[in-house]
């Protein structure tokens, strides 16, 4: 333990000589701390942000979807749409798997609303039956949903989203009121609790539900529906399930082998491996600048070893020359490296820790800090200063007392 000290006293000693040197090597290691940990929090923090806004989507849901749909970066885009999903596709559908838990067909479109002098130009207004809020997960703050018994009477009811209500009523208790859909008068019935920002982008609270059928009949005057919300039984089977609904769907709709689909059923799973494919990709660039920011501060090391060895010459023959082995002075060296190593590491570590705090603060993301990023850093900052100072010590090894005496 003495020798430890006694080689950090000499290390804080020598680099001081090099103040500027010593601080220019110390921040590459601190660049390259600072991206790792703030890239692996980052990663984290967004992962568990996407698997929290499936999860809000709905528990073990697939979406079948009239026409073809097909991803578009994160989110997903209508090619071609079509008139053959039906509420009787729905019932054939829980009534043909023994994978399904239940169903719930819904229809959508944007329409404006008004209420007094306030309109809001363009509010997505979805027909839904009961069971829509809870298969999807979206809960009443304040009345009620959608009942069946609305559904089958044909009522013109509505229950908002948050920010309709607020946009529409602001501190006015919605709840009685009469708003405009496309000219048609429906009684708010309920208010929705604020849902937010879905992982298409799509903001939930900027919706009005109404009975499907009075949706069918009074707004669109059509006979069919562009979306069935399916809750598997478990995780394991959406697979299974999502092949039996394509099966079931094509024979409803007599579509022969090797015929295009009418439909698209869409996993929210594989909506989260894109996006977590797309955080790996800009988590793989912030980790490659973090590299060769360790590299740079590695380069750094590496010099001002060098040069500290060429300066201490008479030194290293003076401890040589009174029984200094070559492992001492490998030691001292490897230590004054790892010093430099360890001093940026520990800098960036704190940096890096209050810079995620702040942009979580801002960003509104959950806050995560992540072991792996930290333990990563640690070794290699550690690492990176054993790696630069074993030339340098090796070389300092060389040096030889009588030479020293010569010059």
């Amino acid at each position: 333990m003495k020798r430890i000290v006694l080689n950090l006293k000499i290390a804080v000693g020598a680099l001081l000589n090099f103040k500027l040197r010593t601080a220019l090597a110390v921040f590459g290691i601190l660049l390259g701390t600072f991206s790792l940990i703030v890239v692996s929090n980052l990663s984290e923090s967004l992962t568990k942000k996407t698997q929290m806004e499936i999860a809000n989507l709905g528990e073990n849901l697939l979406i079948v979807r009239s026409g073809i749909v097909r991803r578009v970066g994160t989110g997903t885009r209508l090619l071609s749409e079509a008139t053959t999903l039906t509420v009787a596709d729905a019932g054939a559908i829980v009534e043909s798997s023994r994978f399904i838990n239940a169903v719930s067909p819904s229809s959508n479109k944007s329409f404006p609303v008004r209420y007094g002098d306030i309109t809001l130009k363009s509010v997505l207004i979805v027909g839904a039956v009961a069971n829509y809020s809870e298969i999807r997960n979206f809960n009443v703050k304040d009345g009620s949903f959608i009942t069946d018994e609305d559904n089958r009477d044909f009522n013109k009811v509505a229950t908002i989203g948050n920010k309709v209500a607020v946009e529409l009523f602001g501190s006015e208790n919605p709840i009685g009121k009469y708003i405009l859909i496309y000219r048609v008068p429906f009684q708010v019935v309920g208010i929705m609790e604020e849902k937010g920002v879905d992982v298409s982008g799509f903001d939930q609270d900027n919706q009005i539900f109404i009975p499907l059928n009075t949706f069918l009949r009074r707004i669109v005057n059509k006979d069919y529906i562009n979306n069935i919300s399916v809750q598997v039984i478990g995780e394991k089977s959406i697979p299974v399930a999502k092949a039996e609904i394509e099966d079931i769907l094509r024979k409803r709709h007599r579509i022969r082998e090797g015929g295009k689909d009418d439909f698209t059923v869409i996993d929210l799973k594989d909506v989260l491996a894109l996006k977590t494919e797309t955080m790996s990709m800009v988590a793989l660039l912030g980790r490659t600048a973090a590299v060769v920011a360790f590299l740079i501060g590695g380069i750094g090391i590496l010099s001002i070893m060098i040069l500290i060895v060429n300066e201490r010459r008479v030194e290293i023959g003076i401890r040589r020359a009174v029984g200094s082995r070559k492992r001492d002075i490998i030691l001292q060296f490897l230590t004054e490296s790892v010093f430099i190593s360890f001093s940026g590491g520990t800098v960036g570590v704190i940096i890096s820790f209050a810079a995620t705090i702040i942009i979580f603060s801002l960003s509104g993301l959950p806050f995560t800090v992540s072991p792996s990023g930290h333990i990563v850093s640690f070794f290699a900052s550690v690492g990176v200063g054993i790696l630069a100072g074993i030339y340098p010590s090796k070389k300092a090894t060389k040096i030889q007392p009588v030479d020293v005496i010569r010059q």
